[in-house]
């Protein structure tokens, strides 16, 4: 099959949506399908055009930027000259040129694959909020005339207002998260790095932004020490976000954390990643709104619990294999009591590798996403 994956950003840019597209696009390729990628050149360095892991990426220079999206004039009219040579498009949304690329589609009579990765959640202020009814909007019209949908989670497919209203046309498919397994040698050699040895570890991931809740985790610091004195937050993930100014809002909680938390930036290599959340005693995952957080697993292939808000979709991986604690969202003595208990006994959450790759397979993800795909193709 020829295959087109449409999406604002693509690797190296690093978010859960765009790990999610890479290893999708990866694992069909790697099966021999051609796949060509129709992103956006986020960073001038990299090339227009080039084949990355088997798949072809077009990158095309944007004018600037409108909070989260990218603008590029170009963006619609090339995908309108790519979409006829090809025998399924898919798009990752949200997406600006959502409901323009589902359009061109029904015209050219090419099947799309909507992947839905979450609804879009904007922060408060008044540009935000135009932005969020105008995404909304524009990624209503593609799911109309959207072929299929797929989303990352049951549980948020059965939860999602948006995706309820589509229902019918819903199908869906755990990401095929990819992590080699973590070296406990490198793991041990960065804790000491650190100089973390002794402490219990509390490991916390992804973009600093409102959604993702952390502020919950920082408010509740002060609680886990008080029955655990020297526990310690490691951070890996990007704090300056551009499009949204909450680290600089949540300042006094940082700094009121001090000599308790470490900030490792954005951990970009695979193999150092998988050491991170070996070297974590337990994950918190304390989300406003998640589809579905690609961590989670990530930390559970790398032996270690995750306590979890209890929210649809940031709750899958918890509910599904056990591995944790899910807590009320958005309540810091609910989180630190759940983080504690799991530091205190964590014998009674552990589970080995294999019980999770046996539920989060990518090869039965990548199988189901490909006969989506042919399905649609050959009809």
């Amino acid at each position: 099959m020829k295959i087109l994956s449409i999406l604002t950003y693509y690797h190296p840019h690093w978010t859960g949506l765009t790990a999610i597209a890479k290893w999708i696009d990866e694992g069909l390729a790697a099966r021999g399908h051609r796949v060509t990628v129709l992103t956006t050149r986020h960073d001038a360095s990299f090339p227009r055009e080039r084949e990355e892991a088997g798949v072809r990426v077009i990158r095309l220079t944007p004018l600037g930027r409108f909070s989260r999206a990218m603008v590029a004039p170009k963006f619609v009219p090339v995908a309108a000259g790519l979409i006829g040579r090809h025998d399924v498009v898919q798009i990752h949304t949200p997406m600006l040129e959502a409901a323009a690329i589902a359009a061109l589609c029904r015209v050219r009579r090419r099947p799309l694959v909507m992947t839905h990765q979450g609804d879009l959640v904007m922060p408060g202020g008044f540009t935000n909020q135009v932005v969020q009814k105008s995404g909304d909007a524009l990624l209503g019209a593609a799911a109309g005339l959207a072929t299929t949908i797929t989303t990352n989670s049951p549980d948020y497919a059965r939860h999602s207002v948006f995706l309820r209203r589509h229902a019918s046309k819903v199908v869906p498919i755990y990401p095929p998260v990819q992590l080699a397994e973590a070296d406990a040698e490198e793991s041990a050699a960065w804790r000491r790095e650190l100089r973390l040895e002794g402490k219990p570890l509390i490991g916390f991931a992804g973009r600093f932004v409102e959604e993702k809740g952390f502020d919950t985790l920082l408010r509740g610091l002060p609680l886990i020490k008080e029955s655990l004195p020297d526990a310690h937050l490691v951070y890996a993930g990007e704090h300056r976000v551009v499009y949204e100014r909450f680290f600089e809002r949540c300042r006094p909680l940082v700094e009121s954390a001090g000599d308790d938390l470490t900030v490792l930036g954005l951990v970009r290599d695979r193999k150092r990643l998988a050491a991170f959340y070996a070297m974590c005693d337990v994950f918190a995952l304390p989300s406003r709104s998640d589809c579905f957080a690609a961590v989670q697993v990530e930390a559970m292939l790398s032996g270690t619990p995750v306590v979890a808000a209890d929210i649809p979709g940031a709750r899958e991986a918890v509910s599904l294999t056990g591995m944790g604690q899910l807590v009320a969202p958005g309540d810091e003595r609910a989180l630190a009591s759940g983080i504690v208990d799991v530091l205190r006994d964590p014998a009674k959450v552990a589970k080995a590798r294999s019980e999770i790759r046996a539920i989060f397979d990518p090869e039965r993800s990548i199988d189901e996403y490909e006969a989506v795909f042919a399905e649609l193709a050959a009809r």
